[in-house]
């Protein structure tokens, strides 16, 4: 927030910074690292300059973005050896206008061990994530719960949607066995 920004009223997102704890007292709404102040809700900004309090309160019909705890469901963008990155387009029950970026960490996959992303999801994948982290905009995902992963899955050769078997995924078209991190209910109306 620019020094002709530090008014009530300002519109801000989790992550946008506030101000210096030299500068104000944080309040509600907010959060603090290494000194600055922080947007820890969508919402407006409230400066009491009395009390030199900073505080963010939440707007009614406001933007939604995923909090930590929030479940979420995305299509798999990319996938590398240790990380995946989902493209987010809902948030609980509420589907979005726009996305979200989330990341996925190969140690926030399974309560096992697991060798490679490629076992998880793949490109394409629907995933089911829980947002773990939220700072700054960055959403650091994780499906080690039974009911979190890949909800419906493509094949990898056809792109025909993958059947679930007991431990691997086949499909029906051309036969490739593949593997993934399957939700509990994969394939059941999961969205």
């Amino acid at each position: 927030m620019g020094q002709s920004e530090r008014k009530s009223g300002v519109f801000v997102v989790p992550g946008d910074r506030l101000g210096v704890i030299e500068e104000f007292i944080p309040d509600s709404g907010t959060y603090v690292e290494h000194g600055t102040i922080y947007s820890n809700i969508t919402g407006r900004t409230l400066l009491d300059t009395l009390s030199k309090k900073m505080s963010v309160y939440p707007m009614v019909r406001g933007a939604i973005v995923p909090l930590a705890g929030s479940t979420v469901i995305g299509r798999v963008q990319s996938v590398q050896s240790k990380m995946a990155a989902l493209r987010i387009f809902k948030i609980g029950k509420t589907l979005l206008s726009g996305f979200f970026t989330g990341t996925l960490h190969i140690s926030d996959t399974s309560f096992g061990y697991v060798e490679t992303m490629f076992e998880v999801c793949k490109l394409g994948d629907i995933m089911r994530a829980k947002v773990i982290v939220n700072k700054n905009r960055t959403y650091h995902l994780s499906t080690v719960e039974k009911n979190l992963g890949v909800i419906y899955a493509f094949c990898s050769r056809c792109g025909n949607t993958l059947l679930l078997g007991r431990q691997r995924m086949r499909c029906p078209e051309c036969g490739k066995i593949e593997r993934r991190k399957a939700a509990s209910d994969y394939g059941k109306n999961a969205g």
